[in-house]
């Protein structure tokens, strides 16, 4: 309770200093007003001490609480409930286009490329509350593993439901998975539509070419960010298949077409990056999460509560007590 409740006026409170002042000066005028009696003996005296004489300092202690009541009064406190109005002002539409041929099982990356892109891309999703995101797939060929939605729980379920399988044609068609993900696109009434195409090879299947692709997307406003994915060099990569059916591992040269990217980024106004182990991948994404910012409109609500008022009038209450028992009961002693 109390730590909530906050003071406006702060300074009031080295008023309080006055009370130990108040409290010395107090003690030393009661010493000085005591009358004194010199006789040589008191043998014939009754002695008795007065409960009345004592309490007096009753009408003091009632004034120097009244006084510290009116200054807490004065430094205003009160409480605030803060209620907060969001509105999203312009969301923007995402498509997350994923490479899933067999390359993306090399494991210059921790476990292997797809894994590693999955959870960067989970906590990608996470920070994005206010837009849409949808999933597409390809190899040879391209799906929607998930259309635009707003419902999180959706998109990261259909995430890590994605694993390489020999359905899906073999090869990268990045024609096609590019020319997918516009479809999803084209008809959203988003102020802003993005693609993040994700690939780590080279386009070698499908029946749209890449650049195609990126003119439709021009055409329809939509940005595309690409990320080519996989260490410099030789990487371990499936070669074959084990007489168990699991992959055969052997050592590959890694080939990106890094040069197709970057002219998809460039001419749909997007950006190309290159991610050759899991801490850039996971820099890559945060970046495109800083240049892609949705507008939220928030809108506060402040309703305070003083709470001066009561102080106030217990100081008052007790100043009323001190002077009736001044001129009542005490009015003999003070």
């Amino acid at each position: 309770m109390l730590e909530s409740i906050q003071f406006l006026n702060k300074e009031f409170f080295w008023l309080l200093l006055l009370l130990p002042i108040a409290i010395v000066w107090y003690v030393l005028k009661h010493s000085k007003q005591t009358a004194e009696l010199k006789i040589s003996s008191i043998k014939g005296f009754k002695s008795s001490s007065s409960f009345w004489s004592n309490f007096r300092h009753l009408l003091f202690a009632l004034r120097l609480i009244a006084l510290a009541l009116l200054i807490t009064a004065l430094a205003r406190p009160r409480t605030v409930d803060v209620s907060t109005k969001t509105k999203t002002t312009s969301g923007i539409d995402i498509v997350m286009a994923i490479d899933v041929s067999a390359s993306m099982l090399a494991k210059d990356l921790r476990p292997n490329r797809l894994d590693a892109l999955k959870e960067v891309a989970a906590d990608f999703i996470d920070g994005r509350p206010n837009d849409r995101i949808g999933l597409v797939e390809y190899a040879g060929e391209a799906y929607t593993k998930t259309p635009i939605t707003s419902d999180k729980s959706i998109v990261k379920r259909s995430l890590r439901d994605i694993n390489y399988n020999s359905i899906i044609e073999g090869g990268t068609a990045i024609g096609m998975g590019l020319a997918t993900s516009v479809n999803r696109l084209k008809d959203s009434r988003a102020k802003s539509k993005v693609i993040i195409l994700l690939t780590d090879g080279v386009n070698n299947s499908g029946f749209i070419d890449p650049k195609i692709a990126s003119e439709l997307a021009v055409e329809y406003g939509i940005k595309v960010y690409t990320i080519g994915l996989g260490t410099n060099g030789m990487a371990l990569s499936p070669i074959g298949f084990n007489p168990n059916g699991s992959f055969r591992y052997g050592r590959m040269q890694v080939e990106i077409d890094e040069a197709l990217l970057k002219e998809i980024a460039l001419e749909t106004g997007g950006k190309y990056f290159r991610a050759t182990n899991n801490d850039k991948l996971a820099q890559i994404y945060e970046e495109i999460n800083k240049l892609e910012k949705t507008e939220v409109e928030e809108t506060k609500y402040y309703n305070y509560d003083e709470k001066y008022r009561p102080l106030v009038l217990l100081a008052g209450l007790l100043l009323l007590i001190e002077l009736v028992l001044r001129n009542t009961i005490f009015r003999s002693f003070v």
